[in-house]
């Protein structure tokens, strides 16, 4: 009994969508002030504007960018609802920590994973009134701002239906492109593009930050359908930017690649913005 015990610790557990726990404490050093990303995003992006995030993990650069850019409002989607709870969670801790020194929080603070007391039902029923209730306790502009303008959501969205009339001015895909091309083949990856381009308004910008080919083969088997879908891909990330100028229908694209801080543990792939 102790033996199978021991071997269930030791068997590996597997992210399917990418949606790894720990996903950017092992891609950001400890004690860096943001991700590195941010500093090759532009203000004028966000500022001001309603955006949206897509894959969002446990939702520290959505919250980091909504703090540095001051959004109007950010949306945070993703697919596990256990990483939408950490990124509430996320939320709370990072409100607590502007509030308490006024100071933009470290993503390296970020990081904490131990909050075992909060409950899964606590997390995901953190509703309006309750943010409301927290933020009437502190009188940190910061953190009533934070809260009013910072929510997430548990959404696949290749596969949801996105009303007519709601739309975005700026919307985020880093690093998970990927994912979603193993998952759903060739179609789910052109459902993305599509749906993005859809939502955006007219002069709407997207941030796509694609995964090379050679992490498609080290991720093909995580389960039956990625290994099934590797086999079928016929798209590659080099013609993504093609595609979503020549097919979808974006009007410009920047590589602001150039900008990024290289690391070898960091994000130091491509990112390209396109214009609608």
């Amino acid at each position: 009994m102790e033996t199978q015990k021991q071997s269930s610790k030791k068997r590996k557990q597997v992210f399917p969508f990418g949606n790894y726990r720990s996903y950017y404490g092992y891609r950001i050093d400890q004690g860096t002030d943001e991700d590195p990303r941010l500093k090759v995003l532009r203000k004028e992006w966000f500022e001001g504007k309603e955006c949206l995030d897509i894959g969002c993990n446990n939702g520290i650069i959505t919250i980091q960018i909504a703090q540095k850019f001051c959004c109007r409002s950010i949306l945070g989607i993703d697919i596990d609802s256990d990483r939408v709870q950490d990124a509430y969670w996320n939320l709370r801790k990072s409100a607590r920590l502007s509030s308490s020194g006024n100071k933009p929080v470290k993503a390296s603070k970020l990081q904490d994973k131990d909050h075992a007391d909060d409950s899964g039902n606590r997390v995901t029923a953190l509703s309006r009134v309750d943010t409301k209730e927290i933020s009437e306790k502190h009188s940190s502009p910061e953190q009533i701002d934070l809260f009013t303008i910072v929510s997430f959501k548990r959404e696949n969205f290749v596969q949801s239906r996105h009303p007519p009339g709601k739309n975005y001015d700026t919307i985020l895909c880093l690093s998970v492109t990927k994912w979603i091309h193993l998952n759903w083949g060739d179609d789910g990856l052109i459902t993305l593009f599509s749906e993005i381009w859809k939502l955006l308004r007219p002069g709407g910008i997207f941030v796509v930050e694609p995964q090379p080919w050679k992490s498609y083969e080290s991720n093909r088997s995580v389960s039956e359908t990625t290994a099934a879908n590797y086999r079928n891909i016929t798209i590659r990330p080099e013609q993504f930017q093609e595609i979503l100028l020549d097919k979808i229908g974006f009007r410009t694209v920047e590589d602001i690649t150039s900008g990024l801080t290289l690391s070898k543990t960091g994000f130091n792939r491509p990112i390209l913005v396109f214009r609608k």
